[in-house]
């Protein structure tokens, strides 16, 4: 995220340390972890109301359903095509099988 690297955390503890003293800087360390944590809940709750005022869920649901009818209607066009594929082919295999009876002399 910040891209702070092992060095430079180590370059922070030790000026630390000998700003503040081996005393406090345990009860420092727990007060930036406090407010992190305060400020990762505020940023989270944020969020979620901001997803549930905008309607995320809501927006999710509907291109879900947009998807499923895309599927539905690729799904009939293929059923379409194959249906009068089918139709041709039948239509082929009658007309062969007349010629053929056609063909054949009447006992």
């Amino acid at each position: 995220m910040f891209d702070i690297g092992f060095t430079e955390l180590v370059v922070i503890a030790v000026i630390s340390l000998v700003v503040m003293g081996p005393e406090r800087l345990p009860e420092t360390v727990r007060s930036i972890n406090l407010w992190i944590g305060r400020a990762r809940q505020a940023l989270s709750s944020a969020r979620k109301e901001l997803e549930s005022e905008v309607g995320m869920d809501e927006i999710r649901q509907q291109l879900h359903n947009e998807e499923i009818l895309r599927d539905l209607a690729n799904t009939r066009r293929e059923t379409e095509e194959l249906v009068a594929n089918t139709q041709q082919e039948g239509q082929e295999l009658a007309a062969n099988l007349q010629s053929k009876a056609a063909e054949q002399p009447k006992i």
